[in-house]
């Protein structure tokens, strides 16, 4: 018969049905009469009771099923009279995938530290938190693309072998079929790339960013979602090798309509996670921050403060005047680190701060140079507990000043000659920014390790499963 899934089983109210219901072992107790059997099959964080009678399948057939083992099972759908449930099935036939030896399965019922978790990754996704943060991660993918679809933005596919570093910061992972073991120089010493697959030299993109532009210059309004690597040797709970990335690229917006761009698209997101997850928020909220439902609400229902760069930095120097003693130090032409910028959302504004007009020095080649010489149109969203979440900016469009920043910043300009080219043919103003994925979910799940919101994370000597 045609399977039920759980999440349907557990909002029926057709009692007395035969349902077909397939899952994984939480739980077995009960006494010598009956076994309670707790199933999950990952389509919801609530497990659906099987009730068995002992003495009808024997003991011996019941004893595989243990914690771990994955079942089919046929049964009468009966209203429960126990806690916490609406629903149970009266078991009338079991069939045994696959036991799980209770001896040797790691995910026995107890609590298990995220450190562990991490050991295992291959079984986390059976475990309720992990269970939970996939399904959110689902939605989040869900949302981003209809925000953008319901806008009339169309997506596009942006390459993940790339010859340029869009951020000129030289941490890339390179691409080769080179033999490792026998690589040809040329008369200067170098790697003779001639040889290789691409015929140069290639790496992993560090962002779809430069590609998505050359979309809009075409289509009006994109946006990208996908891969993107960084071979930055970062072992914090914020960084990963390889992680997602959402860049919306957008023809004419100036950077105050970006600002607006970047507000609507994360309250949006915020939103839809408040209304499709509230099960796997709730479990998340007990068991792990107490307060993400009111942080959640907190961005949801506060416009971004705005705020130049200039007039931020001014307020964190008045902050260490008055006392207030902060680990980095900070100063016009540096770089804000994440507790400044939780100081100024968290504790000076009290809301989502988007800082705009940063200095050209510490941003990239490729943003708008403002009348000042001194900066650029930057724009970094800041949020409450993780700092910068979404980073963009009005592109520079003028092929001088562009080609001009590029060599200053040391950008290969034959590299990038395509990039520079839609400047020389119906160059416009436009704009865009870049959200990590994975720090939305860290700020929508309340996790507070990256590691924990994608399903087999890469950071520095970890590429296991």
């Amino acid at each position: 018969m045609t399977r039920t899934i759980i999440a349907n089983a557990l909002k029926s109210t057709d009692y007395g049905t035969t349902v077909n219901i397939k899952g994984w072992v939480r739980t077995r107790r009960g006494n010598k009469n009956v076994s309670f059997i707790a199933l999950n099959d990952g389509s919801t964080i609530n497990n659906i009771q099987v009730v068995a009678d002992n003495e009808k399948f024997g003991e011996e057939f019941l004893k595989p099923i243990t914690t771990g083992a994955c079942i089919s099972v046929v049964g009468i759908l009966v209203e429960s009279m126990g806690k916490g449930q609406t629903v149970e099935v009266q078991a009338e036939s079991f069939e045994i995938y696959g036991g799980a030896d209770p001896d040797t399965y790691p995910l026995q019922k107890k609590g298990h530290t995220l450190e562990f978790l991490r050991e295992i990754a291959h079984l986390r996704p059976r475990t309720n938190t992990f269970g939970a943060v996939l399904r959110i991660r689902h939605h989040m993918a869900q949302a981003i693309h209809r925000f953008f679809h319901e806008r009339g933005f169309f997506y596009v596919h942006t390459p993940i072998i790339t010859g340029s570093d869009c951020e000129g910061a030289g941490q890339m992972f390179q691409v080769t079929t080179l033999n490792m073991y026998d690589l040809k120089k040329d008369e200067t010493g170098s790697i003779d790339y001639s040889r290789d697959f691409f015929g140069k030299q290639t790496s992993l993109t560090v962002s779809g960013q430069l590609e998505g532009e050359l979309a809009a210059m075409a289509l009006g309004s994109i946006y990208t979602f996908g891969p993107t690597f960084r071979a930055e040797n970062s072992n914090t709970p914020r960084h990963l090798a390889e992680f997602w990335m959402i860049e919306p690229e957008v023809a004419f917006n100036e950077i105050g309509e970006n600002m607006q761009l970047a507000q609507d698209f994360i309250q949006y997101c915020i939103r839809w996670a408040l209304e499709n997850c509230k099960e796997d928020l709730d479990f998340l909220s007990e068991m792990y921050d107490k307060e993400l439902y009111e942080r959640l609400n907190f961005v949801v229902n506060n416009d971004f403060k705005r705020l130049a760069y200039t007039e931020g930095v001014e307020i964190l120097k008045a902050a260490v005047a008055n006392g207030h003693k902060f680990e980095y130090p900070v100063d016009w032409g540096t770089d804000l680190q994440s507790e400044h910028e939780r100081y100024l959302v968290e504790q000076h504004f009290k809301c989502p701060v988007i800082l705009t007009d940063y200095p050209k020095e510490i941003k990239s080649f490729y943003m708008k140079q403002n009348d000042d010489g001194k900066t650029v149109r930057a724009m970094d969203v800041l949020f409450p507990k993780i700092g910068e979440i979404i980073g963009g900016s009005q592109r520079e469009e003028n092929l001088e000043k562009l080609q001009l920043r590029a060599d200053e910043m040391g950008v290969p300009t034959k590299d990038i000659w395509w990039y520079l080219e839609t400047r020389k043919f119906g160059t416009a103003p436009h704009s865009g920014f870049g959200l990590g994925f994975e720090r939305l979910l860290l700020f929508v799940t309340g996790m507070s390790n990256i590691r924990d919101v994608i399903p087999f994370p890469r950071t520095p000597n970890n590429a296991e499963f």
